[in-house]
């Protein structure tokens, strides 16, 4: 009481301290970023390694090997997987979770900057991070029928992307597709040979007619000049009249044996937005930025911006990360509002006192912004876990708030003649020890989250801190400020007993059941036993996943023709897609990038994607239309191979390493072994229902020309392999001579061959060697030219030789699919040849990992509530029935989830995780009323007279807890899919928990007692 008492002498600066605090977590409520997920450090480095056009087998030996025994031996790193095609090698490097990533980035480029000079001579390499923002936030499109894409591109280089670099959060602006404009100088080979000149000749005399440089300095007189040489080509003219060498004959001009023309770099990509050519702006957010207010200002400098573009453009937005964030955020806003207000009509109807239900509104928002403020200060970000944690939480904080106000409402009515302001500080005293008690039950069941890794973790401790923080925030303003408020608002209110028609008969009812179940516990028990049986067997028969899937209103469509296949003739299978894609009533737009990523790297010229944006609700769920899609293309387009995905759910599969929920990785040290056996594989597993997008992992380069100079034939002729080689590379190729400065760009100079030179194969046969005595020959006189089948990408996992056969799920779960898979391929036998293994990766990988970290932290959970109430209570059987309670009531969540057709994952494991706490808590304030009344009560009535008193708050305090989840359990507003299961899984908890706590827990402590007398 002396507590309470100096707390009411200090009331005034208590009050104006959560009056700052309150004001603060509104500052902070503006001013915390918002993201779609929690800000996440994920341990990947991917490493790019181009050593030109090495093939694959050879370039294994000479680069791969080297760089995968250098990189294991990187401090902490735990795993690596390349991936080998001809002339370039990606490392993909896995490290443990929690570790440095910045100075593991410097260890890793210090091993190769080590290894590089044992590597072929001009090789590079690139290791870069792996972030979430890697990938665009917000893209936008250009497009244009009467503009070209060269005047697009430039657009999009030197004007929007400088507006919009100058935006704080905006790390990149990457601008993919459209063509970039360079001078042509088409030499005509015979004419080069009529005046005995060399390509070579032409690129020196390019280079040395176009320069600018610094030659020294002049001191004339009081002045200092720069002397500079200068002699630039400005234009074609300019081009034409390069002197290329003088006689007696005169002179000779470029323009005598070459004809100039402006034209576009040779560009094997594609672009499209809504069936026209675009180039497309992808804005890369900083880490940590604010995705909402980026969007928003990226949206108002273009809006500006699009009054000064030529007409005829038209700048349109195709991807906006913000709009998930900002319809998640929305629906878990709406969640907890919606839970609030259900809070206070259940006040209303259960306690009818309007100055009680007074207290409540001023003790919520004083804890809700108190959360805020201190997610604010912890630098976290608004994002689906934050809120999801603070939506999560209504329920339960207000469950401390209804505890001590029915508490101190009831020690009011029970203690008339004592005056309030006497009765409200007992009432406090009495009740801080059940209160502490279950507060701690539910904050201690956080404690093992901290030491779970994994992308579980990543996403989940931020959840849990924040639940954790509103959860102790909520025990301190019950026990300072509710007392506070009360004593204030009712010193001159009524303590009369107020009548309530609905608990009086609730209240009948209960003691009426609670009499039967005495003189009948069998009942209650074999209710239980159901229960458990019901729970079982839902567990048995619920799908399991890794994490839920969200509707992110869109989704990417990854394609791969024949290997090989030209950049046309994709064009023109990807213009069926295209029709299919159109013909779709849910579409909203789509681009399509052919030997681009989403990302802008660039890829064959028979891969790409499409991102394809659907409409807003109402409408099937993009797992539905995907479908659709998907049916009507492997129906209507033979001869491309498909991939879909959302975009965040592949993203995150592809920064913790496993893109594709289904992944069989199979080894063996014979490659040829593995190339035969992956497709067969494939093949088997394409046939599992709800199996889908199936590829074998085997990944073919396209064809290649191979031109072999015979030396012999070469040494008559008076040439070698490399002379020759560098005459081909100026003939197919081209040569970049110089460059012309056309404000604000550089425009090169290409030194090339027209086209009829060089437009099959025969005509390759056929072009003229120069020799070094100045003849012309055919390359056929001496070379043998002849086509060669590509060789397939070489997969090394921890060094080992490895195919990984993948697919996606349509329309089951993860767990039904795997185990459907692992059926058919035990059957088939397929995969048990000596000498081959195989294994499980991919998100099931991954669930498994989750799954077993979780169970520890449910173990944890567990014990530490064990430990809580032995502090509490002091016995061992008390513990341990009230434990017991609390995990019996754990059969509905997995009954809940059967019911909902929820999938066992990671957040309804969550759920399970919280159930304990939660029905833990109930159960303490039941035993706690029950302790007080047993020393001077007989047993029995010391439990009917505690059911009496705890029936209303636990009835509310339920009933609250269910409909402040329920906006989330049925997806109000579609932003809340995430939390969805731990809803569920929490609800369903919650209604066993009524039983269990008023029934079974008061039935067993009645036959404990009867045991004990009868045993004495």
């Amino acid at each position: 009481m002396k507590f309470q008492d100096l707390l009411w002498r200090k009331r005034k600066a208590i009050i104006f301290l959560i009056i700052v605090t309150v004001f603060g977590g509104i500052f902070a409520t503006f001013k915390t970023p918002v993201a779609l997920f929690p800000n996440i450090e994920f341990p990947r480095i991917r490493v790019m390694v181009d050593s030109g056009d090495i093939p694959a087998n050879t370039m294994v030996i000479e680069v791969t090997k080297k760089i995968e025994q250098a990189l294991r031996a990187v401090p902490n790193v735990v795993h690596v997987r390349s991936t080998t095609s001809r002339g370039s090698a990606e490392f993909m490097l896995d490290f443990g979770w929690g570790q440095n990533m910045n100075v593991n980035l410097l260890n890793v480029e210090s091993t190769l900057n080590g290894i590089l000079p044992e590597l072929p001579k001009g090789s590079t390499f690139h290791a870069i991070r792996m972030y979430p923002t890697v990938y665009p936030a917000i893209a936008y499109s250009l497009t244009s029928k009467n503009h070209s894409l060269v005047e697009l591109r430039n657009i999009a280089l030197y004007e929007i992307k400088p507006l919009l670099l100058n935006i704080k959060g905006v790390a990149n602006v990457q601008v993919v597709g459209g063509d970039k404009e360079e001078y042509h100088v088409l030499i005509n080979p015979m004419k080069l040979y009529t005046y005995n000149l060399t390509m070579d000749d032409v690129i020196k005399s390019l280079s040395n007619s176009n320069i600018i440089s610094a030659v020294g300095r002049l001191e004339d007189y009081y002045k200092l000049y720069l002397v500079v040489s200068k002699s630039q080509l400005h234009n074609i003219k300019s081009i034409e009249d390069t002197v290329l060498k003088t006689s007696t004959n005169g002179i000779v001009r470029l323009s005598d044996i070459a004809a100039i023309k402006k034209s576009t770099v040779p560009n094997w990509t594609k672009v499209v937005a809504n069936g026209q050519n675009a180039v497309l702006v992808q804005i890369i957010q900083s880490p940590g930025g604010n995705t909402v207010k980026i969007a928003h200002d990226v949206g108002k400098k273009l809006r500006k911006f699009e009054s000064k573009l030529p007409s005829g453009i038209k700048i349109a937005k195709w991807y906006d990360q913000s709009k998930l964030i900002i319809s998640s955020a929305y629906s878990l806003r709406d969640a907890i509002i919606i839970g609030i207000i259900l809070a206070i009509i259940v006040v209303l109807v259960f306690l009818r006192n309007l100055k009680i239900t007074a207290v409540l509104l001023i003790s919520l928002p004083t804890i809700l912004f108190s959360t805020i403020l201190l997610i604010y200060v912890f630098k976290m970000s608004f994002n689906i876990m934050t809120l999801g944690g603070i939506a999560a939480a209504v329920g339960l904080v207000i469950d401390d708030v209804i505890v001590m106000i029915e508490y101190i409402m009831r020690y009011i009515e029970e203690n008339k003649d004592l005056e309030i302001s006497k009765a409200i500080p007992r009432a406090v005293k009495d009740f801080l020890k059940p209160l502490l008690g279950s507060s701690l039950s539910t904050t201690v069941i956080f404690i093992p989250f901290a030491f779970l890794s994994g992308i579980t973790g990543a996403f989940f401790k931020t959840l849990s801190i924040t639940m954790a923080m509103s959860l102790i925030i909520s025990f301190l303003v019950t026990v300072i400020l509710v007392p506070l408020i009360a004593r204030k608002l009712l010193i001159k209110g009524t303590n009369q007993e107020r009548k309530n028609t609905l608990v009086d008969y609730l209240n009948k009812i209960y003691q009426k059941a609670i009499n039967f179940s005495f003189r009948k516990p069998l009942y209650v028990y074999l209710l239980v036993i159901a229960l458990i049986g019901l729970g079982i067997f839902s567990f048995k028969n619920i799908g399991s996943g890794f994490m839920p899937s969200m509707d992110e209103g869109g989704f990417v469509l990854d394609y791969v023709t024949k290997p090989g296949t030209s950049l046309n003739e994709t064009q023109y299978t990807l213009s069926k897609i295209e029709k299919i894609i159109q013909s779709n009533k849910y579409v909203q737009n789509y681009t399509a990038r052919t030997g681009l990523g989403l990302g802008g790297g660039l890829n064959e010229p028979n891969t790409g994607d499409f991102f394809i944006k659907l409409k807003p609700f109402p409408r099937p769920s993009v797992e539905n239309i995907m479908n659709q899609i998907r049916n009507k293309i492997e129906t209507t387009v033979p001869g491309i191979r498909i991939d879909m995905s959302q975009l965040m759910e592949d993203m995150i599969g592809d920064l913790v390493g496993t893109p594709s929920p289904i992944e069989i990785k199979i080894y063996s040290d014979n490659y040829a072994q593995l190339l035969a056996l992956a497709p067969k594989a494939a093949n088997i597993i394409s046939k599992v229902p709800g199996v889908v997008d199936v590829k074998s992992g085997v990944v073919l380069a396209g064809d290649a020309l191979n031109i072999e100079v015979n030396r012999s034939k070469a040494a008559i002729e008076g040439v070698d392999p490399m002379y020759v080689t560098n005459q081909l590379y100026q003939y197919l190729n081209g040569v970049d001579a110089t460059y012309i400065l056309e404000s604000p760009k550089l425009i090169g100079v290409r030194v090339w061959t027209p086209q009829d030179f060089r437009q099959n194969i025969t005509d390759i046969e056929n072009l003229p060697i120069r020799t070094q005595d100045g003849r012309l020959i055919p390359l056929k006189r001496i070379a043998d030219l002849h086509i060669v089948t590509g060789q397939p990408e070489i997969v090394h996992d921890n060094l080992k030789n490895m195919i990984a056969v993948s697919a996606r799920i349509s329309n089951t779960s993860l767990g039904q699919a795997v185990n459907r898979v692992q059926k058919v391929l035990n059957k088939s036998q397929i995969l048990n040849t000596k000498g081959v293994y195989y294994e499980f990766g991919g998100l099931y990988a991954q669930q498994k990992k989750a799954f077993a970290g979780l169970s520890i932290v449910l173990i944890s959970a567990v014990v530490l509530v064990f430990i809580v109430l032995l502090f509490l209570y002091e016995q061992f059987s008390m513990a341990f029935i009230i434990l017991l309670t609390s995990l019996l009531a754990l059969a509905a969540d997995f009954i809940g989830l059967y019911i909902t057709q929820t999938q066992l994952n990671i957040t309804s494991i969550m759920g399970l995780i919280m159930s304990v706490g939660i029905n833990t808590e109930t159960a303490i304030f039941y035993v706690s009323e029950y302790k007080e009344y047993i020393e001077n009560k007989s047993n029995i009535e010391a439990i009917i007279h505690a059911g009496k008193n705890r029936m209303r708050p636990i009835v509310m305090s339920t009933l609250i807890a269910i409909l402040a989840l329920m906006p989330i359990a049925i997806n109000l507003g579609h932003g809340s899919d995430m939390l969805k299961p731990l809803a569920i899984a929490i609800i369903s908890g919650l209604l066993a928990q009524l039983f269990m706590v008023l029934f079974f827990l008061p039935t067993t402590l009645f036959n404990i007692e009867k045991f004990k007398k009868r045993s004495s």
